[in-house]
């Protein structure tokens, strides 16, 4: 992280004051305070002031979170982190652990292929060090992943993203891959795949002690996606490398629940492929098994998500978890409906949809429950086959 964050103030750290609007509590020197009226400091959520010494260094800096906050804290504190001067710094007050962990993310770069011109900066956090560097680190490592491009993020780089997690957190690991989804009956995950030089995977992690409740993460590593057959336009393909977004994330929320050492025997399926064009691409108008025994007439070979997460979610199901969860950039229609801040989600459970609910509210991250309509079902129907994998009228696009 460009922003490193320590437990322990360095020597000749500069103090950081967290202040609630213009009302600075006595932890602000006077010199300081009577600097921020002179200079007009607001208090406004996530404004910032240097105050200078009388040598004519920096003597700290004010940082307001507001009074009456509009934003979330999370884009509060991320504009300390992205706005913190070269240095050691050092919070005077209590800092949450996650107040800490989002001013780390607000530091993020993403460097890896530019020549890294971030200034070194370091900031003592106290007490809240470890938690907030679970967190940050975890949701930096989605966001690596996120943003490699597919050249360096093939099913192949993925699986060993996959297995050195596993490897450092002693996890079981296993691979299913080309031919053997046939053999072993994962049918839809090698008809999205198959058409890659880079052949289809899926991805199989455990870890946990056996007799642990069954938490069972599943996510859509779909490296790249031209849309296959039904090729996207080029506009609609830029950010296609995106498409194995819900793996990266169960993979940073595996990490997170390891590196915490959570009660649970955690289950992690990532069906890995390249959606991509060539004489053996599946074909719209094909009929693809599945492992669970339906049919599937394809009405678009861009709908594939849907296709190797099917296969992930029946072999997930036979260990009948306690909490299954699937993550998936599924589907553009969940942005129209939701714009793109707030997060659709699925599922029967009302009892966990209310938890839910309440953490998201808690953590200001929100989540929307969408409907599972039962009589939309009924546009996923195929004459051929037992269903399809689109509708046709384009309506509820995220639910059916």
């Amino acid at each position: 992280m460009p922003l490193t964050l320590t437990e322990n103030r360095e020597d000749l750290a500069l103090p950081v004051w967290i202040v609630e609007g213009t009302d600075l509590p006595d932890i602000v020197p006077g010199f300081a305070r009577q600097f921020a009226v002179s200079c007009g400091f607001s208090g406004k959520a996530g404004e910032s002031l240097l105050v200078p010494a009388e040598n004519g260094g920096i003597a700290g800096l004010l940082f307001s979170k507001g009074q009456n906050r509009q934003d979330h804290e999370a884009a509060i504190f991320g504009k300390l982190g992205a706005n913190l001067p070269k240095g050691n710094w050092y919070i005077v007050n209590d800092l949450s652990a996650g107040a800490a962990a989002f001013t780390a993310l607000g530091a993020y770069v993403f460097s890896r292929y530019k020549k890294d011109t971030t200034p070194d900066r370091s900031l003592a956090v106290g007490a809240a060090c470890n938690e907030a560097l679970r967190i940050a680190g975890a949701c930096c490592y989605v966001r690596d992943l996120v943003n490699t491009p597919t050249n360096d993020m093939t099913p192949e780089h993925l699986e060993a993203e996959a297995r050195a997690l596993a490897k450092k957190h002693d996890a079981e690991f296993s691979v299913i891959t080309g031919g053997d989804l046939l053999t072993q009956n994962f049918p839809m995950i090698h008809a999205v795949g198959r058409a890659s030089n880079v052949a289809p995977r899926l991805i199989d992690m455990v870890w946990g002690r056996v007799d642990a409740p069954k938490v069972t993460l599943v996510g859509k590593g779909v490296c790249f996606d031209t849309g296959g057959l039904d090729i996207k336009p080029s506009s609609s393909m830029l950010l296609m490398k995106k498409d194995m977004g819900g793996a990266a994330h169960v993979l940073g929320l595996a990490r997170m629940i390891m590196e915490a050492g959570r009660n649970v025997r955690l289950r992690v399926l990532i069906p890995a492929v390249e959606n991509s064009i060539s004489a053996n691409a599946f074909r719209p108008g094909d009929v693809l098994a599945s492992r669970k025994g339906d049919t599937v007439e394809i009405g678009n070979t861009d709908a594939e998500g849907r296709l190797v997460l099917a296969d992930a979610l029946t072999l997930a199901v036979d260990d009948k978890p306690d909490l299954l969860i699937d993550m998936a950039t599924l589907t553009g229609a969940a942005r129209v409906a939701l714009g793109p801040d707030v997060i659709p989600f699925y599922t029967g459970d009302d009892g966990l949809a209310n938890e839910l609910a309440m953490h998201a509210k808690t953590q200001e991250d929100p989540v929307w429950r969408m409907p599972l309509w039962k009589p939309y079902a009924a546009k996923l129907s195929s004459k051929i086959a037992d269903t399809n994998n689109v509708t046709t009228d384009g309506f509820a696009g995220s639910i059916t």
